[in-house]
């Protein structure tokens, strides 16, 4: 005989309402972010700074990338279906995932005018280029304060700060930049700082990139594994004897989901031991969804007959 439990969320209003919150903020990111954009673009194509374009660039893409991210955080809260029995939570995943492969592309657009640059340099008014960098920098400085204080675990918000991040470097670089050509006449710092902020960019999109696909193919949240979940629950939830088949996931950044197969001792509370199990789970490993399977006979599944659950 065996028991399955799935258990809800216990918080779902919190989440809605911290989703609002993170929507309206992504929204306001957008709009700040896209004004500055056309500003930079303008800004670049009168002064001739590559290191103005390129950011402008780079903005341009990265509004985008803040609206996808408000889509994401709009629809994530979208309540499940028949279809999309976990609703739309992984979305934000895929907008994560998404972003990340988007600066890739970026990374590489900047670098090879910034090699076009250096072979064929050309005049730029620094003044101009210096007051419309300071003007990006100051913007998104504000832009990257409202999108702070995110929870760790939110893909969604951590990709739009990681556009907004590498707006901030692009900006400083054009100032820096700016700087270099008025005071000493170097139009070669144009370019090199166009594409020492590209690595800066290059470097946080990859570490993104890993943990996001790491998400997407369902690998073991960062600290959890099935065995130490298995232990513990053999050594404190109530009335369990042993616990096999376990597999623990992310369905989107911090919201972790497990299923496992537990054996009881001989009279012990089903219902008791199903709480207990949950409560461990939610304690020590912050799991809030699982599935629980109670067997009083052998586990009948294949993988656990041939030895391998």
């Amino acid at each position: 005989m065996s028991h399955t439990h799935h258990h809800a969320h216990d918080h779902a209003h919190d989440h809605a309402s911290a989703g609002d919150r993170r929507a309206r903020k992504l929204l306001f990111a957008f709009a700040l972010t896209a004004i500055t954009l056309v500003a930079e673009a303008i800004g670049g194509w009168l002064s001739g700074s590559l290191a103005l374009l390129a950011d402008a660039g780079h903005m341009l893409v990265d509004a985008a990338a803040l609206m996808f991210a408000w889509l994401g955080a709009h629809f994530a809260q979208r309540p499940a279906d028949a279809r999309r029995s976990f609703g739309y939570a992984r979305l934000e995943v895929l907008v994560g995932y998404s972003n990340a492969l988007v600066q890739f592309v970026l990374v590489a657009w900047i670098v090879v005018e910034a090699l076009l640059r250096l072979s064929e340099p050309q005049p730029i008014l620094s003044g101009t280029m210096l007051v419309v960098a300071i003007a990006g920098l100051v913007v998104n400085a504000f832009v990257l304060f409202v999108l702070s204080g995110h929870d760790h675990d939110d893909l969604n918000t951590a990709s739009a700060r990681l556009h907004v991040l590498g707006d901030l470097f692009g900006s400083l670089g054009a100032v820096t930049a700016a700087l270099l050509i008025g005071w000493l006449g170097w139009l070669w710092a144009d370019p090199i700082v166009s594409i020492l902020v590209s690595l800066l960019i290059l470097a946080s999109a990859w570490r993104l990139l890993r943990r996001s696909a790491h998400i997407l193919l369902e690998g073991s949240p960062e600290g959890i594994d099935a065995d130490r979940v298995g232990e513990a629950l053999q050594r404190e939830a109530d009335g369990v004897r042993g616990v096999h088949h376990v597999h623990v996931w992310q369905l989107a950044g911090g919201y972790h989901v497990a299923t496992l197969h537990a054996q009881l001792h001989e009279g012990a509370d089903a219902d008791q031991a199903i709480r207990s199990i949950h409560r461990v789970l939610r304690e020590h490993f912050r799991i809030e969804h699982a599935t629980v399977q109670i067997e009083a006979q052998p586990c009948a599944h294949d993988g656990c007959a041939q030895g391998r659950c």
